[in-house]
């Protein structure tokens, strides 16, 4: 038996509902797109429009600067907020262990005590002060990165390397810090002064001066 077509069809508040109830369904719903997926959209339409060749002699090369601007600044930024140069690291590095002595002075600061040793005639003290002014200058400006617990003599090699032509001062003045903190042998004036010499010297040395 044939049913006639008209007896299916719908008037228009019965058609309206059943299209309500349809686009009511879940899965209308989870096929929407979201704010992200719209944003993620204008983001490449407008990447899209900025390189296109219809606007890439007009529009295009200024917002091509624009960009670039903006990722540089981003880069800056990033820097300074997260970068960490190693050099403030090797600053803050204390000398404990490294000649047996906790002690976190500046280089500055170990030498103006050196020197005022010196003038009161405490060789001994002035001595292992100028010494340990020489490493800490060295590992402030890093020029030597000596393993904790590094010894004057293991100092002194590092030196050595870096600076070949202050080989043997350098080693000499290892052996002046050894004489005096372990041997308990006295500084003299002659030795300080050869030591604070060493000190002067290589403050003014640049690696990069040093021919390899």
């Amino acid at each position: 038996m044939i049913v006639p077509l008209d007896v299916f069809a719908p008037d228009g508040d019965e058609a309206r509902r059943w299209a309500e109830e349809e686009l009511s369904n879940p899965r209308y719903a989870d096929a929407k797109p979201t704010w992200f997926d719209l944003l993620m959209r204008d983001i490449a339409r407008f990447l899209s429009d900025l390189f296109s060749t219809d606007t890439g002699t007009s529009v295009g090369p200024v917002a091509l600067v624009v960009v670039c601007v903006i990722i540089v600044a981003a880069l800056v930024v990033a820097l300074i907020v997260w970068g960490r140069p190693r050099r403030s690291q090797a600053v803050r590095r204390p000398l404990s262990g490294l000649l047996g002595a906790d002690d976190d002075r500046s280089a500055a600061e170990l030498r103006s005590d050196a020197e005022r040793s010196a003038r009161a005639g405490d060789w001994d003290a002035a001595t292992i002060l100028r010494f340990r002014a020489i490493a800490r200058d060295l590992l402030e400006r890093d020029v030597i990165d000596p393993s904790p617990g590094a010894t004057a003599q293991a100092i002194a090699r590092d030196v050595s390397t870096v600076f070949p032509q202050e080989a043997a001062a350098v080693r000499a003045a290892a052996v002046s810090f050894d004489d005096v903190r372990y041997l308990r042998h006295p500084a003299t004036a002659d030795s300080y002064a050869e030591l604070a010499a060493t000190d002067e010297r290589l403050r003014t040395r640049r690696p990069d001066l040093v021919s390899a």
